[in-house]
C-alpha cells in the first residue's frame, strides 16, 4: 500500500486557503494547472511510498511513540510559494519547528521499522495547491498573489498515517484519494 505521514489543517483553516485559491483560477494559464482538492491538503511530515503491510504493526507503534513526543501546536496557513513552475503551494506559520522535529520523528519511525523514506529533500513544511499539468507554467504571479495570505491560527493536534490510492491508469481527470489508516493525538 503507497502511504504517507501528515497533519491534516483543520476544515475552517482549509476554507479559509480555499477562499485565497479560488481567486487564482483568473490569473494566466490557470486552465493548464491540475489543481488539487481541498479534501486532499495536507503537510506530509514523510513520503513512504510503497509500504508491505506486513510491517504496519511495528510502524504504527513507532509512529504513535512519535506522536506522544510531540506536543499539540499552533499553525496557521500562510503564504505562498513554487517549486519551479511545477508546484504551487501555500506554507505555514506559527510553530513550524515543532511540526518539523514532528517530521523528523515520523521519518525515524518509519525507517525504523523497515521502511524507506525518501529523504532527497530537506522537510519544508507545505501543501500542494496545484501542479502543472504539462510542461511549465510561470508559477511566479501565483506565488505572489498567496504571499499576503494569513490565515487564522489553528491548533495541530494529530498525526495521521494515510493511504493513497492512484487513480485507475487511463481515466482522464481522476485524483488519488486518500484514507487515514491509523490517527494518534500528539502529546497523548
Amino acid at each position: 500500500m503507497r502511504l504517507f505521514v501528515a497533519v491534516v489543517p483543520p476544515p475552517s483553516a482549509l476554507s479559509e486557503l480555499g477562499e485565497a485559491a479560488a481567486e487564482l483560477h483568473a490569473l494566466p494559464d490557470s486552465a493548464r494547472l491540475r489543481w488539487s482538492s481541498p479534501a486532499t491538503w495536507h503537510f506530509t511530515l514523510a513520503f513512504l511510498g510503497e509500504t508491505d503491510e506486513a510491517v504496519l504493526p511495528d510502524l504504527t507503534e513507532r509512529l504513535a511513540r512519535a506522536a506522544h513526543r510531540h506536543p499539540a501546536h499552533e499553525l496557521r496557513l500562510a503564504g505562498g510559494g513554487r517549486f519551479g513552475d511545477r508546484v504551487l503551494w501555500a506554507g505555514a506559520d506559527g510553530d513550524v519547528p515543532t511540526l518539523r522535529a514532528l517530521a523528523r520523528s515520523a521519518g525515524a519511525a518509519a525507517r525504523r521499522a523497515g521502511v524507506a523514506v525518501d529523504e532527497s529533500r530537506p522537510f519544508h513544511a507545505h501543501l500542494t495547491l496545484a501542479r502543472a499539468a504539462t510542461g511549465h507554467v510561470a508559477l511566479r504571479p501565483y506565488a505572489e498573489a498567496l504571499a499576503g495570505f494569513r490565515g487564522s491560527p489553528w491548533p495541530a493536534e494529530r498525526l495521521e498515517l494515510v493511504r493513497s490510492r492512484l487513480p485507475a491508469s487511463g481515466v482522464p481527470g481522476e485524483r488519488p484519494r486518500y484514507e487515514t489508516v491509523r490517527a494518534w493525538g500528539l502529546g497523548e
